[in-house]
Parts: C-alpha cells; sequence; structure tokens
C-alpha cells in the first residue's frame, strides 16, 4: 500500500502517484528554499537559510550559513519525513510561507543553531520562473531542474555567539528550486543576483568544462510590480583575487581565494544590454564539499546604477575558474 500524507487530500498531484513519490528516484533529487539577505549599501554580513527535501532518503535539512564579522558561519539540521514530507520545519529552524510570493519568515532557533534568526522576507519584485533545465552525462542525468527568483527586502533580526543584529531593509533573493542536481559534477554553473535601487537582474548559467554553453535564463525584475522581462543572452568575465585584490589561480582547493571581481553583462528581451562591474568577496566558500562558492559584491551598471549582489561561481575542471580541481565521477562533454 503506497504512503499517504495530509498534502494527498488536496488536489494538488502531478503524477499519478502519492505526493512523497517524484518522477524520477534518484540520489541528487532535492527541493528546496533558499534565501539570502545582505545590506543594500555595503558590503557586510550575509545571513542564509535553506530548507530542503530529500524524497529518497526521506528526510528535510536546514543550512544556517553565511558571513557574519569577518566569520564564515555554517550548521545544519535535519529531521526525518515520519509521515509529513511537506512541512517546512526541521525543530531547529523553519520557513513559513504567510502569503505566497508576497511575505515568507524564516526562523533558526539562536540557542541551537550557529547561525539563529528571525527574519520577514517581503517581495520587492514579481517572482520569474526560469525554464527547466537540463544536463546529462552519457544516459546519467546530471541536472534537470526547476527554478524561481524573487528579489525581496528583509526585515528583523540574527544572532551568532549571544550577538544580536538588527536588520532593517536589506536586500536579498530568495529561490525555491526542484529537481536532480548533482553538484559536484557540474563543470561550471553561475547564480547572479543583483540588486538595484529599481529593481533586480538574475540569471543561472552553466557550461561544460571546455566553455560551450548549455543553459541561461534570467530576467530583469522591477520594483514597480511590471512583469519580468526575460534574459536572451548574457557573458561573464571574472576573475579569482586574492586578499588585496590581485588576481589568482583557484588551484585545486581555492586556498589562496579571498573573493572574485570582473565584468557581466545581460542582454534582455526588450533589446537592453546592461554591463556590471562587480568586485567583493567570498560570503560562503564551498570549499571541501564543493570548489567555488558564493561571493557578495558591490555592484555598478553602465547605465549610472550601483548596489549589492551574490555571485555563485561553482563547478570543476571549468577551464578558466576550476582548470585545475578534482572531481569525483565522470563530466558531462
Amino acid at each position: 500500500m503506497p504512503s499517504l500524507t495530509a498534502m494527498d487530500e488536496h488536489l494538488v498531484h502531478q503524477l499519478p502517484e502519492p505526493l512523497p513519490n517524484v518522477v524520477s528516484h534518484h540520489p541528487h533529487w532535492r527541493e528546496s528554499y533558499f534565501f539570502v539577505a545582505h545590506r543594500p549599501d555595503d558590503l557586510g554580513d550575509v545571513v542564509i537559510l535553506t530548507l530542503a527535501s530529500y524524497p529518497q532518503r526521506r528526510e528535510l535539512d536546514s543550512l544556517q550559513m553565511g558571513r557574519v564579522a569577518g566569520v564564515p558561519v555554517l550548521g545544519r539540521h535535519a529531521r526525518p519525513y515520519a509521515g509529513d514530507p511537506h512541512t517546512p520545519d526541521v525543530g531547529a529552524a523553519r520557513v513559513e510561507i504567510v502569503r505566497p510570493y508576497e511575505e515568507v519568515h524564516l526562523w533558526a532557533d539562536p540557542d541551537r543553531c550557529e547561525l539563529g534568526m528571525d527574519l520577514t522576507f517581503r517581495a520587492r519584485t514579481r517572482p520569474y520562473g526560469l525554464r527547466r533545465g537540463t544536463m546529462r552525462c552519457g544516459d546519467e542525468v546530471i541536472w534537470d531542474q526547476s527554478h524561481v527568483l524573487q528579489s525581496g527586502t528583509y526585515h528583523g533580526t540574527y544572532q551568532v555567539g549571544g550577538t544580536v543584529t538588527e536588520v532593517d531593509g536589506w536586500w536579498g533573493q530568495r529561490d525555491h528550486s526542484w529537481g536532480v542536481r548533482d553538484h559536484g559534477r557540474c563543470p561550471l554553473w553561475l547564480w547572479l543576483q543583483v540588486q538595484l535601487p529599481d529593481g533586480f537582474l538574475g540569471v543561472w548559467h552553466w557550461e561544460l568544462a571546455n566553455g560551450t554553453r548549455v543553459y541561461t535564463d534570467g530576467c530583469w525584475a522591477a520594483t514597480d510590480g511590471s512583469d519580468p522581462v526575460p534574459l536572451v543572452d548574457f557573458s561573464h568575465d571574472l576573475a579569482w583575487v586574492d586578499e588585496v585584490g590581485t588576481p589568482v589561480a583557484y588551484g585545486r582547493d581555492g586556498s589562496a581565494v579571498a573573493g572574485l571581481r570582473g565584468t557581466a553583462a545581460f542582454t534582455l528581451e526588450d533589446g537592453r544590454t546592461v554591463r556590471v562591474e562587480a568586485e567583493g568577496a567570498f560570503a560562503r566558500p564551498y570549499e571541501p564539499f564543493h570548489r567555488g562558492g558564493l561571493n557578495q559584491v558591490r555592484v555598478a551598471t553602465d547605465d549610472g546604477r550601483a548596489g549589492t549582489a551574490i555571485f555563485e561561481v561553482t563547478g570543476a575542471r571549468h577551464h578558466r575558474y576550476f582548470p585545475d580541481t578534482d572531481v569525483d565521477g565522470e563530466l558531462p562533454t
């Protein structure tokens, strides 16, 4: 007899299966929320909360991570499904959808989490749904996922080591993604979220190790409530830098890397191209689990706007960003 949950009472099914079952019983299938908050006017602390469901493991987990007072922070809490794979609550941390695509409450217990928080995300743009993206290595699925982007403001507090910090109007991003993601075997993905006073530029971009483009999608979304404008082309010219801003090679493990500098160009469906200059530091390196990580950067556009952004650059064996790194398993070609 199949296992049923309370959500199976609702008219929400997409497969002739109960909701805990997904289309592919894959070890890297997950559905996740990702929230990141940072100052709108300068570099500084970065606060991140994730909450994800893993059908094959029958588990939910939450990461509380980022950088506070210049120090990387990372904590994890998990719970088994135990008959409820849908409630985004792992005990020490939870996500509450107050109003879909408008308001979300984030909480992490400061007594149990490395990074405690009590934050509210409020949308400042409409959400944008990326088209489904797929990457294979022979017959193996490396990536097959859908993704939603949205910009917002954060209010509330976060806490590390008993020190409470107020958050009042910080900018940031929320993501919701679902599908297969074998992180370590994607040669390059860029996830850039550029927060500007009148909206945000967002892109998700994958390449093979030799630089061949596999997937690009994203948008410009304005704070005036208008429909997001899709991205039709994207280019990047970024470089790893050390603590004094000198370009360095990533090497085997990024030990010499402190941050990132360079440019990215976003070409939109309405004919505009926005060129973004960026410079900043690691907010959350992924070593030793994966290569690269999340960088917090200052940005300036060629049309005179300024803001802050998160540039995620991660992958393995990519000819430009990770040529000397090792990876478990075969990469897509």
